[in-house]
């Protein structure tokens, strides 16, 4: 048996300070679940509105139409493949994320879950603003090497694509706000 000998002010310091810390921690881990959650169904919401992204215009005759598609463009096949990956991986790093909601002093699993956000975080952002940027020339073309803005006639392809990456970039900042709270989270002071 042994016996533990405190200064009684340390004890009080102690007590005091570690009850509001627990409950900061613990409250991050549900903050951090919940913006999973969120992030998962933005990325998801993006891929599938994305990947059913298409409208057909005839043209002078009934047999000649012009379709678009997502798939006749490379961009947003990248798009909708990113933000499938992430997708997925929001949706299986909600097991542990509430594994440091039962347990706030997990540190090592809080790190490799803060460097697969920082992965996921690059690939989503590289594939919203790959399609930001076709979308943004869809919408206002380039006068300069004369590519004209298509979504004068593809209007409702152009609000399913708009949408899309406006919905990916939402999950963009909710993963810059899951960044901070793993930092905050891991810190010790």
């Amino acid at each position: 048996m042994k016996a533990i000998v405190v200064d009684a002010g340390e004890v009080g310091e102690v007590s005091k300070g570690a009850a509001p810390r627990r409950g900061l921690k613990r409250g991050l881990s549900v903050v951090d679940f919940l913006l999973r959650i969120v992030a998962a169904l933005c990325t998801l919401g993006s891929a599938l509105a994305m990947g059913t992204a298409n409208e057909t215009l005839p043209f002078a005759t009934r047999f000649v139409k012009f379709r678009a598609e997502y798939k006749n463009i490379p961009t947003f096949v990248f798009f909708v493949t990113s933000n499938s990956i992430v997708c997925v991986y929001l949706v299986l790093s909600l097991a542990l994320s509430f594994f440091h909601i039962l347990r706030i002093t997990a540190v090592k699993s809080r790190v490799l879950l803060a460097f697969l956000d920082t992965v996921m975080f690059g690939l989503l952002t590289t594939g919203a603003s790959a399609a930001a940027a076709i979308v943004y020339i869809a919408h206002y073309g380039n006068a300069n090497v004369n590519w004209f803005p298509f979504c004068q006639q593809y209007n409702s392809f152009c609000q399913r694509i708009s949408g899309s990456v406006i919905g990916s970039f939402i999950a963009v900042v909710l993963f810059m706000i899951l960044l901070l709270l793993s930092a905050i989270s891991i810190s010790k002071h």
